[in-house]
């Protein structure tokens, strides 16, 4: 018979379905959690609208601050930036502070620096309204993962985690959309300021609704949150870990750097669409995201044990298709750049397998930090590809954003297929690693099931 856990801390993780116990006031998962993470959810989605919202304004930008590609990319950079550096101290401060003192900087953080970014007319006072953006975004997506470790069953954290991001893509919709029909309407100002004007009505909503824990005492939240930190280094010797890390890397950038960057300037400056057609085309990419996530969701519950092949193969369309286009006489016809972003979108659903590969070969408790690790392959990519895109496009159509053309495209955004290949070389490597190891573990047998099964192999 098993011994019964020695501390609270051992008990947390030995009964992962546990939905409430004396310590909490309100139960978890019930009626109060819910109402808790929604508003939290709301508020990251508004952080992804603000963090793509660039997406469309890209060539406005451009003519507006009358800055090169290299500094158009440098916004996104710097916000990409900004929110990467921003991750530990603010893991420390959520820690300190807790889900709601952040959630509610954040907010605030973000709603000033899109209201000045209103405003902005010179470059350096746009990239301090990004810097900003970025800041108040780092705030978010860590505390609306704490939001669901404490108030949720850890049995229950992948499925919300995975909700987050379907959820999430609302706020790209939003930027690909709604924001394009304001910024040719209303101008930059207005819609700028009608953007920010949301984050006041969720600042109050965080105030009124928003708990940081269901427990009843400091100690009892510490004791849950303190495995996160000494998780990360277990999570990361997990070759499987390695192995999902890489395959979000590979599979995720490309339609990240589309809708967050370069995608409406090659659709309208290259391809010669109108900017009704683009954002119509950006947002046919989100809804492909959604439309896939469950195709994706279903194959790697019935065939786990080929989920990396998936990955391969799904970034194998990828460039196929780009290749396509990028070859294509002249501008490509639209079904053509329809099917484009259909197949680049299904790059987001496939990068989550990475997710996948990471809960299977790590335990419930570490699920968390190995996510974390996972999710810098996708931002490295994108943070690289944008910047190196801008970079060759200067070089290319040194002019500006009003003499990109079709040629300077076909040659800037080839650039993808060198991180492409980097990825599938490392996802062969690291596949072929995991493999070994599994074979020859002393637990081989438990360790084929789970890798088969696609049901956790680490005890």
């Amino acid at each position: 018979m098993t011994p019964p856990p020695a501390n609270a801390e051992d008990r947390e993780h030995h009964l992962p379905g546990v939905v409430e116990s004396p310590s909490t006031e309100w139960p978890l998962g019930g009626r109060r959690a819910w109402s808790v993470f929604v508003v939290a959810l709301l508020v990251y989605i508004l952080a992804i609208f603000h963090r793509t919202s660039l997406g469309v304004a890209g060539v406005m930008a451009a003519e507006r601050f009358h800055i090169s590609s290299a500094q158009l990319a440098t916004f996104v950079m710097v916000q990409l930036f900004v929110y990467a550096a921003m991750q530990v101290p603010v893991g420390a401060l959520l820690d300190r502070f807790g889900s709601k003192v952040l959630l509610i900087c954040g907010v605030t953080t973000m709603t000033i620096a899109q209201a000045g970014f209103a405003f902005a007319d010179t470059f350096a006072l746009g990239v301090l309204a990004r810097v900003f953006v970025g800041m108040g975004d780092a705030m978010v997506f860590v505390s609306l993962l704490r939001v669901v470790a404490l108030w949720f069953p850890p049995a229950r954290s992948p499925i919300m985690t995975q909700l987050v991001g379907v959820f999430g893509q609302f706020g790209a919709i939003a930027a690909a959309g709604p924001l394009s029909v304001a910024l040719h309407g209303m101008g930059w100002t207005k819609s700028y300021l009608l953007a920010s004007s949301v984050g006041v009505v969720l600042g109050a909503a965080l105030i009124l609704v928003v708990r940081d824990s269901p427990y009843k005492t400091k100690e009892r939240t510490e004791i849950k949150l303190r495995a996160v930190a000494r998780a990360v280094s277990s999570a990361w010797r997990e070759p499987g870990t390695r192995l999902g890390l890489w395959c979000h890397f590979t599979s995720q950038f490309s339609a990240t750097v589309f809708s967050l960057m370069w995608g409406f300037p090659f659709l309208t400056k290259g391809e010669g669409l109108s900017t009704g057609t683009a954002s119509l085309l950006l947002e046919i990419m989100v809804l492909a995201t959604v439309t896939a996530s469950p195709l994706f969701g279903a194959f790697t519950a019935r065939y786990p044990y080929n989920r990396s092949t998936l990955v391969l193969g799904t970034v194998t369309a990828i460039m196929v298709m780009w290749a396509v286009v990028l070859l294509w006489p002249g501008q490509a016809p639209l079904p053509v750049l329809l099917l484009l972003v259909v197949v680049t979108a299904i790059g987001g659903p496939g990068s989550m397998i990475g997710f996948d590969l990471a809960r299977t070969f790590n335990p419930t408790h570490r699920i968390g930090s190995a996510s974390g690790i996972v999710n810098v392959g996708g931002f490295t990519a994108t943070l690289l590809s944008v910047f190196v895109i801008g970079v060759i496009l200067d070089r290319v159509a040194p002019g500006g954003a009003e003499h990109y053309d079709m040629h300077a495209f076909r040659v800037a955004m080839s650039f993808q297929y060198v991180m492409w290949a980097f990825g599938i070389v490392q996802i062969v490597r690291l596949r072929r690693r995991t493999r070994r190891l599994v074979h020859a573990s002393d637990d081989y047998d438990h360790l084929k099931v789970g890798v088969r099964t696609g049901a956790p192999t680490a005890r």
